[in-house]
């Protein structure tokens, strides 16, 4: 299917289903929901829009079963948002609302980059570190540089003076995730990676962009027995 050949760009909307068939109903309701006039305002080089709809057998994931990934091709960066749920309709609902957040975070980004005024020179000392300050006769103003820390290499770290290393720490509050939720948050922020803590095993892990378009995970669990010599006395009882 195509879009209104009136308007000023033609995109081709393909459906298509894996190891399923995809009824005649659904394809409308695929041309309903994917509002290409909103698309094209939030991504005007957008070419083409594949839908993918597939179906997972296994009885125990019946609230997952229906799956729908949507790939957006434009003379941008690919974008893709997929998301599962208990019958096609909803999975494409909750995939296109996915696909309009990533396509509105991309317009935002580049309107900010767009609406960047720029700056005068005597306003480049505030804005970049390091520039340097000219008076009023336009000669440069020598600042006394401060004295000089010395510097020491533990390892393969630098530390200034005399130390103590300190390492930035950052703790963060996570409520547990399922991995479709991660990969959600992960494409969501832009980041190549992202920690979570698994809803089902409650342990920490992290998902990360492969190459292409896979993904990996990475589930750390402890070790029962590091686990059990950590909680051993350091020493034994001297007998009488």
């Amino acid at each position: 299917m195509r879009s209104d050949p009136g308007t000023e760009f033609c995109v081709d909307i393909v459906v298509k289903g894996r190891k399923t068939e995809v009824p005649e109903r659904f394809r409308k309701h695929v041309a309903e929901k994917l509002k290409l006039e909103k698309i094209q305002k939030l991504d005007g080089k957008v070419i083409s829009l594949d839908v993918e709809v597939s179906k997972e057998l296994n009885p125990r994931q019946a609230d997952r079963s229906d799956r729908v990934e949507i790939t957006l091709h434009s003379r941008g960066p690919v974008i893709r948002a997929e998301a599962a749920a208990s019958d096609p309709y909803a999975a494409l609902d909750l995939a296109a609302d996915k696909l309009e957040a990533r396509l509105r975070k991309q317009h935002d980004k580049r309107y900010t980059r767009r609406g960047a005024r720029r700056i005068s020179a005597a306003e480049v000392a505030d804005h970049v570190p390091g520039a340097a300050t000219l008076n009023g006769n336009g000669s440069v103003v020598h600042e006394e540089e401060p004295e000089a820390v010395p510097t020491k290499r533990i390892g393969s770290l630098e530390v200034k003076g005399d130390g103590p290393l300190v390492v930035r720490e950052k703790t963060h509050v996570a409520s547990p995730m399922t991995l479709d939720q991660a990969l959600y948050e992960m494409e969501l922020v832009g980041h190549d990676f992202y920690l979570f803590v698994d809803s089902e095993t409650k342990e920490p892990s992290v998902v990360y962009r492969r190459h292409a378009y896979d993904y990996g995970v990475i589930h750390l669990s402890t070790d029962p027995m590091v686990a059990k010599a950590q909680q051993a006395p350091a020493g034994g009882a001297l007998g009488g």
